[in-house]
């Protein structure tokens, strides 16, 4: 299947063999998403690893590290060639519209979307033995709030925010992987992180330092959800984390992959296609892909890519008219 369609679309994906007869040239796509031993740099590796065989090699992706969403939009702005990110839509509008931390800027409007990622799972994470059992009890306690200057330090503090705790939590402003270390040697009686769950990092940690993911409480879900209507429910099932008992009941927030208009169409096409064709193989090495279905994509509110458009229409997928 995939030599049926590299073969009319060599010139436009730039794989056109030289006119001397040289090997044919490559199409190189950066991908972007978190920091190394997240579990969506994991899954940014997994989309090289599958652009790469499936193309027999002819697009060659690099993945890069992140310090987390807002540096993806940032540099989305501005970056030139094959650019693949990761973010939670409401960045995106943000940034379209100036608010901080994008007061001033330009070039977001040539961002353009492909497809869905897993959602992002907020995880409000403490020592078994520091006593907290619901995140009131925070109040008081030293605590990282997410990666210094992420999309997981501003979400963090929005909750305390709604839950009253603003100004009541001792908040330390540290990058996220000192997190781990911090609570290890008790310099922290916790930490938030914001990724797919399960996310490598606790599930590391929850093997060595005994740990408690906090629910929050009915009222107090209603209270977050009612604040952000692009936040939904989760709970992470029993036994996702070393001696978890009980579902964690906490929220989510969409995720997108996202390029730019930069991106030609048939590069975009062959992504975007190839990436729901394999979800389920996917999915066989990492479950938390099959949390994700090509209907997802009206939810992310940012025009396709051209590329990406023509997938879905060819696959029947019925696309808002505020996509197109």
């Amino acid at each position: 299947m995939l030599k049926k369609f590299v073969a009319p679309a060599v010139v436009a994906l730039g794989l056109a063999v030289a006119a001397s007869g040289a090997a044919e040239a490559q199409t190189r796509v950066t991908l972007k998403s978190a920091k190394a031993g997240s579990s969506y740099y994991v899954m940014m590796v997994q989309l090289g690893e599958l652009m790469k065989k499936e193309s027999g090699g002819k697009i060659q992706p690099t993945v890069e590290e992140s310090q987390g969403s807002v540096q993806n939009v940032k540099e989305a702005g501005r970056r030139p060639g094959n650019f693949l990110f990761t973010t939670p839509p409401n960045l995106l509008a943000d940034a379209r519209t100036g608010k901080k931390p994008f007061e001033g800027e330009t070039g977001y409007d040539k961002i353009r979307t492909l497809f869905v990622m897993p959602f992002v799972t907020v995880h409000l994470v403490v020592q078994k033995d520091s006593g907290v059992t619901d995140v009131m009890q925070l109040a008081g306690k030293k605590f990282i709030a997410g990666g210094k200057g992420t999309f997981c330090e501003r979400r963090t503090a929005r909750i305390f925010e709604l839950l009253g705790l603003d100004g009541k939590v001792d908040v330390i402003d540290v990058e996220l992987d000192a997190a781990s270390n911090a609570m290890r040697n008790d310099k922290v009686a916790g930490f938030a992180t914001c990724s797919s769950h399960p996310t490598p990092q606790l599930v590391e940690l929850a093997t060595t330092t005994p740990l408690v993911v906090l629910s929050f409480t009915d009222a107090q879900r209603k209270a977050i959800l009612a604040a952000d209507p692009l936040s939904g429910p989760l709970s992470i099932a029993p036994g996702t984390y070393k001696d978890q008992s009980q579902a964690v009941e906490t929220v989510g927030v969409p995720v997108g992959a996202f390029t730019t208009t930069a991106m030609d169409d048939e590069t975009a096409y062959f992504i975007t296609r190839n990436f729901w064709q394999k979800r389920d193989q996917l999915a066989k090495e990492n479950p938390w892909w099959a949390g994700v279905s090509p209907e997802m994509v009206n939810q992310l509110g940012t025009q396709l890519h051209p590329g990406a458009l023509k997938y879905y229409k060819e696959a029947g997928i019925k696309v808002d008219d505020s996509l197109m």
